[in-house]
């Protein structure tokens, strides 16, 4: 069956980012819709410059506006990027030949990560699977803020494609910190909404056990400098959500 795709994406402030984004999907994409939490940069007029319809919609969550976002495509058949990814040549080629061909109700691709300028293989990062291209009448967003996920009907037929969705995380480890910052905020609210509670010593011991992890079971070390870098920050953001869903318990 062949088929028309759109392209979704979700904004804010985003200008660095959203030109690239929008280049790798000129070939792939039948229809592009932006839905952007009124940014005060230049990301509206780089969309419309690439031929995006530009839709600007209150943030409620990633999930939410995620799920918004889908249900302003053109087609059933959706692709779903955020403004820090770019289609890889051999990815973008492998949707082509799925739109000529659609069998499946969703496919995966490997997602390979550029941290502060370096293509990460190891620390869990690689092959980072993921599911942004499906029958969106088959499935939903879902998940933890800010953590989602697609999550597809039970029964679908999920089927994988070649090439690399590349994703340029962070430019700095300063913005590493800040994001981590900003995302143990949500997670530990949405944690605390759901009544959790997590004691200091399992805290300690999942920070040891995803460190540990990173570093040595998935070969962390094998990225040098940032290899060792990033199971740091990994198991530091473990603890800023414990101890900031620890501080919002002990406010209620």
């Amino acid at each position: 069956m062949k088929v028309s795709i759109s392209a979704v994406i979700i904004t804010y402030n985003e200008e660095k980012n959203i030109g690239r984004c929008l280049e790798s999907l000129k070939t792939v994409a039948d229809d592009i819709v932006v839905v952007d939490s009124f940014s005060t940069d230049n990301t509206g007029d780089i969309c419309r410059k690439y031929g995006a319809r530009f839709i600007t919609h209150a943030f409620a969550g990633h999930i939410e506006q995620k799920n918004y976002a889908v249900t302003q495509s053109k087609f059933p058949f959706v692709l779903s990027l955020d403004a820090d990814e770019m289609l890889s040549e051999e990815l973008a080629g492998s949707i082509i030949k799925v739109k000529e061909n659609w069998k499946a109700d969703g496919y995966t691709f490997n997602r390979l990560n550029n941290y502060c300028g370096k293509w990460v293989r190891h620390c869990g990062w690689y092959p980072d699977k993921k599911l942004r291209l499906w029958d969106s009448r088959k499935g939903k967003w879902t998940g933890v803020n800010p953590h989602d996920r697609f999550e597809m009907e039970p029964g679908s037929g999920i089927n994988h494609l070649k090439g690399d969705l590349l994703h340029f995380s962070y430019n700095s480890i300063s913005q590493h910190v800040d994001q981590m910052n900003r995302f143990s905020e949500i997670a530990a609210g949405e944690y605390h909404k759901k009544g959790r509670k997590i004691p200091t010593c399992i805290t300690l011991i999942r920070m040891m056990v995803i460190f540990i992890k990173k570093y040595f079971i998935k070969l962390g070390f094998l990225d040098g400098y940032y290899g060792i870098v990033i199971s740091i920050m990994s198991a530091y953001s473990v603890f800023l959500k414990d101890i900031k869903l620890k501080e919002l318990n002990k406010k209620s």
